[in-house]
């Protein structure tokens, strides 16, 4: 058994006990994990040797129970692992725990989950924003250096912001979904967490590649992304969307969009105001794609296959009982929009206008990147972190959480998020979004943000 392993987790476990727990894990390796971690490879060799790692619990592992942060699948164990997690550890990663989340991925604060909301390590009356909100903290807290998330409107990079931290939404495609419970199939991809760009960027690198279990993954080449932390960004032009910084964006986030752009210009960029005219369309298109694909995806959640069942008299009646207990308020919520915009008479009106709106979105990504701009830069979120409660009971405020990131999964652009300071004494991040493939250009970026801006906050 080894015992750093054993360290690791003892001390969570210590941490996460009593009162100041922040609710960040959903469970820890116990004496199989930490023999699955011996077998699976020797933490003295690899890129991520003996470095504690934190897992979404919605990416299957075989000795933890892969629970999406839902009663239905309370308890439940995977046959099969994660390609993501199966790298890691054998890059030498010791995994000590899956993390809490909103419910298949299905929030931004990591409230809806059905085992308690998870707290933010700056201010534990506010939230860590969602869905990967368990794995963010848990780099923020300290309890680990890396952890990994999923993004499929916003969900690694949202979290990472408003709990100071590194977060990356790698292309489409250039990350394995092999053990990935889906949420929305196009949308969702695995990223990652540090507590430095390089950090994130290395776990990047060995979680990255083809993998022929996976439709959508991509046979490209994976570059070495921790080179771009020290490179310079002399040259490089910075686009900066005017419909990113709309007139109600707060006054205090707003400058802390401005220092971010002086201090790339300082570091040798130059910023150039450029439009993305689709943009205002992206919260809405986003909330008929992604419902309609869920409400597809968690159609298998029927209390035969998978999870628990609750006992009827037939079978329909199975069916109803084991959904109306098993899914909490806002699955439930996001099913029944997404069976309603891909219903008959409703398909084309809906969903089909949106998949057209996405194709717009992508095309003006495409224009602006055709047209000289290396990168974009926008604010991650609105803010920082909000108070827990405040936008339980207001799904629209609670959508608009994400209205600066769902565009990058739209497009299946990379994009990530970098503490640039705080607001009212709470972290916020800048958003750094590249063209298809070029996550290595981001990254550059990001660390020069990095060190003006001092990293993540303690």
């Amino acid at each position: 058994m080894p015992e750093t392993l054993a360290g690791h987790v003892a001390r969570i476990r210590a941490a996460e006990q009593g009162a100041g727990s922040l609710n960040a894990f959903l469970s820890l390796a116990d004496a199989e994990g930490m023999a699955t971690a011996s077998a699976e490879a020797d933490p003295s060799a690899g890129r991520l040797a003996g470095i504690p790692l934190a897992v979404k619990d919605n990416l299957a592992t075989l000795e933890m129970p892969t629970t999406c942060g839902s009663r239905l699948l309370e308890g439940y164990r995977s046959p099969f692992e994660a390609t993501v997690v199966r790298k890691a550890r054998a890059a030498g990663a010791l995994v000590v725990g899956k993390t809490n989340l909103d419910e298949f991925g299905m929030g931004s604060s990591t409230e809806n989950s059905s085992f308690g909301p998870t707290l933010n390590p700056h201010d534990r009356s506010r939230v860590p924003g969602g869905s990967s909100g368990g794995s963010a903290a848990a780099v923020a807290a300290g309890y680990v250096p890396m952890a990994l998330g999923s993004d499929t409107g916003g969900s690694v990079r949202q979290p990472a912001a408003l709990c100071g931290v590194v977060g990356i939404k790698p292309t489409y495609g250039r990350v394995s979904r092999y053990g990935l419970v889906a949420f929305a199939s196009s949308l969702d991809q695995v990223g990652t967490f540090g507590r430095t760009v390089e950090d994130a960027a290395r776990l990047l690198e060995v979680i990255s590649g083809y993998d022929p279990r996976d439709a959508t993954s991509v046979d490209t080449p994976v570059p070495q992304f921790t080179d771009g932390v020290g490179r310079s960004v002399e040259g490089l032009v910075v686009g900066f969307p005017e419909e990113y910084v709309p007139d109600d964006l707060d006054t205090s986030m707003r400058d802390r969009v401005v220092a971010a752009l002086s201090a790339l210009e300082d570091a040798g960029a130059s910023v150039r105001r450029i439009s993305l005219p689709s943009s205002d369309l992206a919260i809405p298109c986003y909330y008929v794609i992604a419902p309609a694909e869920a409400s597809s995806n968690l159609a298998r959640y029927d209390g035969v296959r998978y999870g628990v069942r609750w006992a009827s008299d037939d079978i329909e009646g199975m069916y109803q009982e084991t959904r109306a207990h098993g899914f909490g308020l806002e699955v439930k919520r996001r099913i029944m929009l997404g069976t309603y915009a891909l219903s008959a008479g409703y398909y084309d009106q809906y969903y089909g206008a949106a998949q057209r709106v996405r194709h717009r979105i992508r095309t003006d990504l495409a224009s602006a990147f055709a047209d000289g701009v290396d990168v974009l830069f926008t604010p991650t979120t609105p803010g920082p972190a909000f108070p827990l409660g405040e936008r339980v009971d207001d799904p629209m405020q609670m959508y608009l959480s994400d209205v600066f990131t769902v565009t990058a999964n739209l497009a299946g652009v990379p994009a990530l998020s970098v503490p640039i300071g705080e607001v009212d004494g709470l972290p916020v991040g800048g958003q750094v979004v590249a063209p298809w493939w070029e996550e290595g250009r981001m990254i550059t970026v990001a660390a020069v943000l990095e060190r003006a801006f001092g990293g993540a906050s303690a």
